[in-house]
């Protein structure tokens, strides 16, 4: 990353959003936000504590019964403003994406900011259809903000997993505090800054960055948050609701994947090969949603290999900022390890590699890059088959038979995305409907920001995005007349 982009003064923070204004954070803690391609530091942000959390929460709470008690459409109206203020920023972002998680230039822009901005815009458009108040016999059914929601976002989608949260509450009348992931936390800010340049009242919006054991810890068990939208580990998801329990808060979940991409016989091999290692591979193959295992007929197994293979080797590695890279590194040295230690373990085990492995990539002596990686050779039960590794590896499996391979696809804890490809539309939906799965893309049907998104089983519970993600911090309130 250049010089230029290092000593940007939108990415040097101290301060949290408290109330409608900045100030420091308690003890005026920082901590250094790293660029994951060149190990260097790009920015700061506040290390917020529980004494910040506990504020933003008693800010929220003040706000809240003016926000929800405002007509939708001023909601609406406001919320524009901010969606407005975003587009403004939206080269600003996609820099910001670039420098904080290594996302390749464009991926940044379609994947991380163009379609976060679209899922603001498809909140909007939902709160305007919602019914929030009607007849039922003799009853007027209203629905309100829920109160107080505490927002807990992961690093790997750090602009877009924030919209999918906060659109949803503000939209339904809940006051936020959001924290941010650590690693990721410098598009929060900007965010931030269109919230405050869009005139959102104060306390209605609230950001305390900091680590998920203290300030994530310390919102999830407050007595004065209604509501806790978590994503990330399924380890942490399950910390969150136990804690959240003792208040008895409602508490939505996006978890870990293990989702499957299944080619039924006679599908177009090519195409459906192709698109399933991209969206492995996709930031790095840091998607909760990423196809990871491909399931393939026995009889298309070493011709699917083939094309894995060669798709894989034909993606770019290296410098995000670089507009012709396909994947940069992944998150931290941490994550790039547990990659590693994932296809090591895979390989002692009796994996065989048909491209990639744990090596570090060729040429990229710095940075936490992983080289794309497909896997085969390997049983239902194998770690690697059953657990997220999040990062740039693939597993290929061969069936017989589709009962067999909707066994094997719904054979993880996990139920959060997946794909089917078939011959025709009807072939590959009837197997869709088998798929215990939140989300399948049907012959590569596109992401759809209006329709509800959210897992079955270790995947989590709840759904964001659409009118589900508004209804997800609404109360519903019954008046008998």
């Amino acid at each position: 990353m250049s010089a230029r982009q290092a000593g940007r003064p939108e990415w040097a923070r101290s301060a949290v959003y408290i109330g409608g204004r900045w100030r420091e954070a308690a003890g005026g803690r920082t901590t250094e936000v790293e660029n994951p391609a060149t190990e260097a530091p790009v920015g700061t942000a506040a290390n917020a504590g529980a004494e910040d959390a506990d504020a933003a929460v008693s800010a929220a709470a003040a706000a809240f019964p003016s926000w929800s008690a405002m007509p939708p459409r001023e909601r609406l109206a406001v919320l524009g403003r901010v969606h407005t203020a975003l587009e403004r920023r939206r080269d600003l972002l996609v820099e910001t994406t670039v420098a904080e998680i290594g996302a390749p230039l464009r991926v940044a822009r379609e994947a991380h900011i163009d379609t976060g901005l679209d899922v603001l815009r498809a909140y909007l458009d939902a709160a305007a259809d919602l019914v929030w108040e009607e007849r039922v016999g003799n009853s007027l059914v209203l629905r309100e903000g829920i109160g107080v929601a505490a927002c807990v976002t992961p690093w790997n989608y750090p602009f877009y997993q924030v919209l999918a949260k906060i659109g949803g509450a503000l939209v339904a009348g809940a006051a936020v505090v959001l924290k941010p992931a650590e690693l990721t936390p410098l598009s929060a800010y900007l965010l931030t800054d269109a919230i405050d340049e869009a005139g959102v009242p104060p306390g209605v919006f609230n950001l305390v960055p900091g680590p998920g054991r203290v300030v994530g810890e310390a919102l999830a068990g407050h007595p004065d948050v209604d509501a806790i939208s978590f994503t990330g580990s399924t380890q942490v998801g399950a910390r969150v609701a136990a804690v959240a329990a003792a208040g008895i808060k409602r508490v939505s979940l996006e978890l870990g994947g293990k989702s499957a991409s299944v080619i039924l016989p006679g599908a177009d091999l090519e195409t459906a090969v192709r698109a399933s290692v991209d969206a492995a591979m996709l930031n790095s193959g840091q998607t909760c949603t990423a196809w990871t295992r491909l399931l393939v007929p026995r009889a298309d197994l070493d011709s699917a290999l083939r094309l894995a293979a060669a798709r894989a080797d034909a993606l770019v590695v290296g410098d995000p900022a670089r507009s012709e890279t396909d994947l940069g590194p992944v998150a931290s040295a941490a994550q790039r390890r547990t990659v590693a230690g994932f296809i090591e373990r895979a390989e002692a085990a009796g994996a065989r590699i048909a491209t990639g492995g744990a090596e570090r990539p060729a040429g990229l002596p710095r940075g936490h890059y992983v080289r794309p990686t497909v896997v085969t050779d390997v049983a239902p039960d194998a770690e690697i088959v059953q657990e997220e590794v999040f990062g740039p590896v693939l597993t290929v499996q061969p069936y017989d038979g589709v009962e067999e391979a909707v066994a094997l696809a719904n054979g993880t804890p996990y139920g959060l995305a997946g794909a089917v490809w078939g011959p025709d539309r009807d072939a590959a939906v009837a197997v869709a409907r088998r798929l215990r799965t939140g989300q399948v893309d049907v012959n590569g049907g596109a992401f759809n920001p209006a329709a509800p998104f959210g897992g079955y089983g270790r995947s989590g519970n709840g759904r964001e995005l659409g009118r589900w993600g508004i209804e997800e911090f609404l109360e519903t309130k019954a008046l008998q007349l």
